[in-house]
């Protein structure tokens, strides 16, 4: 489909002065689009990375702010217990089933004693 229009534009990337044949035409060449298109993609995953490091250290400062939650406690649940020694809770649970680590139960929920935990280590 071809237009009689003719009208003065000026390219979004380059900056030159240009006729464009529809109302829509933003770019003077297909290369300015192409390294517009390119200069986007790139802008964003930029924006991406750098709302990631802020959310990282945002993170980071609440640790720091807290970080002796876990160590205070007297009692940790399974998931707590397995952050504070660094495994995961399946290593926990197994812990529990061998007898090396005790349990109270409060309904489905498993509590450990922190002395327990410290006991592993001593």
């Amino acid at each position: 489909m071809s237009s009689n229009m003719m009208i003065p534009k000026t390219c979004s990337y380059c900056g030159k002065a240009f006729v464009a044949k529809t109302t829509l035409t933003r770019y003077c060449c297909h290369k300015c689009n192409s390294r517009h298109y390119k200069q986007k993609i790139k802008d964003e995953k930029i924006q991406k990375s750098l709302i990631e490091q802020q959310s990282l250290q945002t993170l980071q400062t609440l640790q720091k702010n807290n970080p002796n939650s876990l160590i205070s406690k007297s009692y940790l649940c399974v998931k707590e217990a397995a952050e504070l020694i660094g495994v995961s809770r399946w290593t926990i649970n197994r812990m529990i089933k061998r007898g090396d680590l005790q349990i109270h139960k409060f309904g489905r929920k498993k509590i450990i004693q922190r002395s327990q935990i410290d006991n592993l280590f001593n």
